[in-house]
């Protein structure tokens, strides 16, 4: 099972990318609030569903603990538009069509897929503290109950 090659404890690395609505969003301007960046494979699609619905559930649990969740895929402005609206979803989500965000956090992966080698997204989630150091990642996360997960590791970091 292949992980990210990024380490707890060093910085994540910027980037600025488009969400849903065409706003720019840089990694950057979050300093100071913990951020939840959660990578994922597709839109639409039973997994990512589930794990968008959940974050989006939870919003304002992270958010009293000074807390931003994004998503990011390689899906469409427009795409997530109509994701966040077929599945009422409450989060950020942006676009990296291009895949380059997803290189720089090593999250793309080859896989198996329908008898055929393709290269996918690997659902994971980066844990990031206020000054942009990443304190916690989730390799090939299953949706089930993991934003639960990341919401009590959040709280106990933030105990320390």
């Amino acid at each position: 099972m292949v992980k990210t090659s990024l380490k707890s404890g060093q910085l994540a690395p910027d980037f600025c990318l488009s969400d849903q609505d065409g706003n720019r969003t840089c990694l950057e301007d979050l300093k100071g609030k913990w951020v939840v960046l959660y990578f994922y494979p597709r839109d639409n699609t039973p997994g990512c569903s589930l794990e968008a619905r959940n974050f989006s559930c939870l919003k304002k649990d992270f958010e009293a603990e000074n807390a931003v969740i994004i998503g990011i895929s390689r899906d469409s402005e427009e795409s997530h538009r109509k994701f966040i609206e077929k599945k009422e979803l409450k989060i950020k989500l942006l676009s990296d069509e291009q895949a380059d965000i997803h290189r720089m956090y090593d999250v793309l992966h080859p896989k198996h897929f329908r008898g055929k080698d393709v290269i996918s997204a690997v659902r994971t989630t980066f844990l990031l503290n206020p000054e942009g150091q990443i304190v916690r990642i989730w390799d090939h996360v299953k949706a089930v109950g993991h934003a639960e997960d990341v919401l009590s590791e959040l709280k106990k970091l933030k105990e320390k």
